[in-house]
């Protein structure tokens, strides 16, 4: 072929490729070269006749309460997956487990109820993770981003959430960007720990105004720097009724141990003496005898 013909021989390859993309196009969705777009389609399932090659999927603001695994698995090249505004709730476990390659997954204004070490654990690009606006999280594994190195940005605000432990999130070394605002933070002692990390983390917090304490009553609206004051005063000073009882019973053990002792010591004493004074008798006895 001459060089002339090379420019109109990959223009002809390149409009056969996006006519084949159109053909296999889902229904009701848009597709452009290595994207799908199906916003807003009242869509009540997983779209079928994804191209195979498609990098881009956007899912948004449908109906949709399934991520099949297996039709997932079949685009091994995507890269950017929307799902935000759906009806995705319960178990997502090994859902992502054939796409390994994807770095943006938002799954905001969903139904997610919790999230385990199986859900997102296969991800080990992802960088940007959004599960915001899922009001029925209630629950996040300690190790549930543990694969997760190279996640850059986690937003997990207007949730369910009470509790996040420290090492769930500090154990991120690429982390930079972490939503935490509006969620039920029940800040006690065990909570403590994490308002410490947040304080002394060069990791930025979006919205900080809005991550306050939810419990108890008495921190209630609080934010993260004063409630860390309030709680070092009230949990590593102050001792709760649990820890008199516990001093109780261990003072009440050593009293214990030491009139056991004493009585031990007391007995063995008028042992000893009852053996030496009969044996000062009988020696007296034979001596009288001779």
């Amino acid at each position: 072929m001459s060089p002339s013909g090379r420019p109109w021989s990959l223009s002809l390859l390149f409009l056969l490729g996006m006519a084949s993309q159109g053909i296999s196009c889902p229904s009701r969705c848009s597709c452009q070269y290595l994207e799908v777009n199906c916003t807003g389609q009242q869509l009540q399932e997983f779209p079928v006749d994804i191209p195979l090659d498609t990098r881009q999927l956007i899912l948004a603001a449908n109906n949709v309460s399934y991520l099949p695994a297996v039709e997932l698995s079949f685009l091994a090249d995507l890269v950017y997956l929307d799902c935000r505004k759906n009806l995705l709730g319960d178990n997502l476990d090994f859902t992502f487990i054939g796409v390994a390659k994807l770095v943006y997954l938002d799954l905001s204004f969903n139904s997610l109820t919790q999230v385990t070490f199986s859900t997102f654990s296969h991800l080990l690009s992802l960088v940007v993770l959004k599960i915001s606006d899922n009001p029925n999280l209630v629950a996040i594994e300690k190790d549930a981003f543990a694969n997760n190195t190279w996640l850059r940005q986690l937003d997990v605000s207007r949730t369910g959430l009470t509790f996040l432990d420290t090492s769930t999130v500090r154990d991120l070394p690429n982390l930079r960007l972490l939503g935490l605002s509006d969620n039920l933070w029940h800040c006690n002692c065990s909570f403590l720990d994490f308002i410490t990390w947040m304080m002394e983390s060069d990791v930025h917090f979006p919205d900080a105004d809005n991550i306050t304490c939810y419990t108890p009553a008495g921190l209630r609206a609080l934010r993260m720097p004063a409630a860390e004051a309030q709680l070092h005063l009230s949990c590593l000073t102050q001792l709760y009724k649990q820890d008199y009882v516990f001093l109780c019973l261990v003072g009440f053990c050593i009293f214990l141990a030491g009139t056991m002792a004493a009585w031990l010591a007391g007995v063995c004493a008028v042992i000893y003496e009852s053996h030496a004074s009969k044996g000062e008798e009988e020696e007296e006895e034979e001596e009288e005898e001779e």
